[in-house]
């Protein structure tokens, strides 16, 4: 039956996931309108087609024992040296996407896989484009913020064009797993600094 190669991810809402892709784009990363504005809960991951009954049947066990949550967004980080990313930091709600991409990549699960970098929720605006560019998406993008809650997950699989395209959502049901969601200040528009 051939394999597939899957990713789960919290998508960033509108109009947030938009304005950061365009950003991204802007910056000269190529891949950016192939890829939805995501947080990571399980990376690329290459599966045998016929076992997508099985990872949709387990990511559905996962949402429905899962609670909405507070995701915030604001500034910059980046994963260079190490990788040439460039990223928006998620420091509110950090807590839930660790809880849940553990729970995601069970070791018992179909979706089971080892992680080249330790886990760490962000939220990519430039992969693997010049140091200048990158450079600048950390600087244009230090002062940006955005919040709202994340209220589920979705599978995505990447086409032969290596563009993400999503299968499937998992909205959150009312289980112990995720903490309250409870929102104080909600940026309305984020803040973009420009130089």
């Amino acid at each position: 039956m051939g394999t597939v190669t899957l990713g789960v991810s919290i998508a960033v809402p509108e109009p947030y996931g938009s304005q950061l892709q365009q950003l991204r784009a802007g910056f000269g990363d190529a891949a950016a309108y192939g890829i939805p504005t995501h947080v990571t809960l399980v990376p690329p991951t290459e599966v045998s087609a016929d076992r997508l009954p099985e990872i949709r049947a387990h990511l559905t066990e996962v949402a429905t024992a899962f609670r909405p949550f507070l995701m915030r967004l604001a500034g910059t980080g980046s994963f260079r040296p190490l990788s040439p990313v460039v990223f928006v930091k998620v420091v509110e709600g950090g807590a839930g996407c660790t809880r849940l991409q553990g729970q995601v990549r069970d070791p018992g699960g179909p979706l089971r896989r080892e992680l080249a970098f330790p886990y760490h929720p962000h939220v990519t605006v430039a992969h693997g484009i010049s140091e200048e560019a990158m450079d600048l998406a950390f600087a244009e993008l230090a002062d940006y913020a955005a919040d709202w809650v994340c209220e589920g997950f979705a599978l995505y699989e990447q086409g032969s064009d290596g563009v993400w395209r999503k299968l499937r959502e998992y909205p959150f049901g009312s289980g112990p797993a995720g903490v309250p969601a409870q929102l104080g200040s909600p940026v309305d528009e984020p803040t973009i600094r420009r130089s």
